[in-house]
């Protein structure tokens, strides 16, 4: 979805306005996040409506087929204003231009600047140079980092409640499907000083709950350390002041150590919610991917995940239709996740990424077949996922409130440890007789359920 941003409180103009298209994962959201702080600080003034704005920023995703024509949109159209005299210029940063490079610009000529995954810092420098006309260099690019960027003085474009935590950049991983690699270089792990730092200053501007993001988490420290220091962090950042919430997203099922169990099953803070995309389940299947896991190595994992740690929530993502994937195999994986019943779970169909290994498979499937088993292991989950919401009915949980239902008197949308913003359910909660708003963390009962998401009642105020 296009995410066009509005003006946040910033000091007044003395450079121009822009506006800011923010697209991708929420790796790339803190990009955006970075680049908007790093502009108000410069001077520049955010507007929430492209048309008549000095310059426009598109923050792009590059990872699938799906993601690029997206970001493919959102940039003719925002040449589309500059054609018509509507905006002085457009510039084009993250996975895409970082993927493509220099062939975009051949591609589409209207653009102003391209801005490379690591040449974000540059940002204020490449709107200075478009405001001033100073139009001769026409793309920034920077080499990987040997240490992660600084994601510290952000404008945060997230609710005040909650904010997105990278902990650290790249992936060592080389699935044959994933060209991330290539867009965001290898693994390197930010300190975890600076980890606890950047989160300190974000319980400072209000935040509630801290999800916590990288392309691999469960790699992080084994460059920096040369040990997994995932657990240790997950400690340390338990003692922020003001954090009541730490979600865990982007698990790889190597290095699920017993200490990183052992801690999020104690912890009050730690969620019982873990984001962990598996993306197949047959051997041959996995093997092709290059996941460097079996199944009888993933379904012991999720046996102890689910044994130690109380309520768990598991959320997944699978691949249908990757090359050579047969009728046989994906019924292994149909029946895999019925008997799993992930209480949250996503399917993308096989995305042909020509710069992958994957490309130079074999058995390259139809897109219909692609389309088709997606569909039907969306229905073996729709099936888990009403059982679970059915099982919700009568129990308490805590929410946190997001916002308020439009036209509704004191009836609110939130989030149960479950639920993860943006790719996950809702739960709809009325106050009763106490007045919410935005980052309580409410005490309330289920009364129903409808489809994916839950009806519950306020007991309390909440903290």
């Amino acid at each position: 979805m296009v995410k066009k941003y509005k003006q946040q409180e910033s000091p007044a103009p003395t450079k121009g306005t822009y506006a800011f298209v923010s697209l991708g994962c929420p790796k790339n959201l803190v990009d955006s996040e970075r680049m908007l702080g790093l502009l108000q600080v410069d001077g520049y003034r955010l507007v929430p409506d492209p048309d008549g704005a000095d310059f426009v920023v598109v923050n792009t995703c590059g990872f699938i087929e799906r993601a690029r024509a997206e970001s493919f949109s959102a940039i003719d159209e925002m040449l589309e204003l500059k054609r018509r005299g509507r905006t002085r210029g457009v510039i084009v940063s993250g996975c895409l231009a970082e993927r493509q490079k220099e062939d975009l610009l051949e591609e589409r000529p209207g653009i102003d600047c391209l801005v490379g995954v690591f040449g974000r810092e540059e940002i204020t420098r490449v709107a200075d140079r478009l405001v001033g006309r100073l139009d001769e260099q026409r793309s920034v690019f920077q080499p990987a980092p040997i240490k992660t960027l600084p994601d510290s003085e952000r404008l945060r474009i997230t609710p005040r409640h909650f904010a997105y935590l990278k902990v650290s950049e790249g992936c060592d991983r080389l699935c044959t499907f994933c060209a991330i690699p290539k867009m965001r270089g290898k693994h390197v792990t930010k300190p975890v000083e600076e980890v606890i730092r950047e989160a300190t200053q974000l319980a400072k501007d209000g935040v509630r709950e801290l999800i916590i993001v990288a392309q691999d988490t469960t790699y992080y420290g084994i460059d920096l350390y040369g040990e997994p220091r995932l657990a240790s962090l997950l400690r340390e950042l338990e003692k922020v002041p003001g954090i009541e919430w730490i979600r865990l997203m982007y698990f790889y099922p190597m290095y699920v150590t017993d200490e990183l169990i052992d801690v999020i099953a104690a912890s009050r803070r730690i969620v019982p919610y873990l984001d962990m995309p598996l993306q197949h389940i047959n051997d041959t299947m996995l093997r092709r991917m290059a996941r460097r896991v079996t199944r009888q190595q993933t379904e012991e994992m999720l046996a102890k995940l689910r044994t130690r740690i109380p309520n768990l929530a598991i959320r997944t993502t699978f691949i249908t239709g990757f090359p050579g994937e047969t009728e046989e195999q994906f019924a292994e994986l149909s029946e895999f996740v019925r008997n799993q019943r992930f209480e949250r779970m996503g399917v993308f169909t096989y995305s042909l990424e020509s710069d992958t290994p994957a490309a130079n498979l074999p058995d390259h499937l139809p897109d219909d077949v692609k389309e088709s088993r997606r569909g039907r292991l969306m229905a073996v989950q729709q099936e888990v996922a009403f059982d679970w919401t059915s099982a919700q009915v009568g129990k308490r949980i805590e929410v946190i409130i997001d916002q308020p239902v439009p036209d509704e008197r004191n009836v609110w949308v939130g989030r149960s440890m479950a639920d993860a913003p943006d790719v996950d359910a809702a739960v709809y909660v009325t106050g009763g007789p106490h007045k919410l708003q935005p980052g309580r963390i409410v005490p309330c009962e289920v009364v129903t359920c409808q489809g994916y998401d839950l009806i519950a009642v306020a007991l309390e105020r909440g903290r």
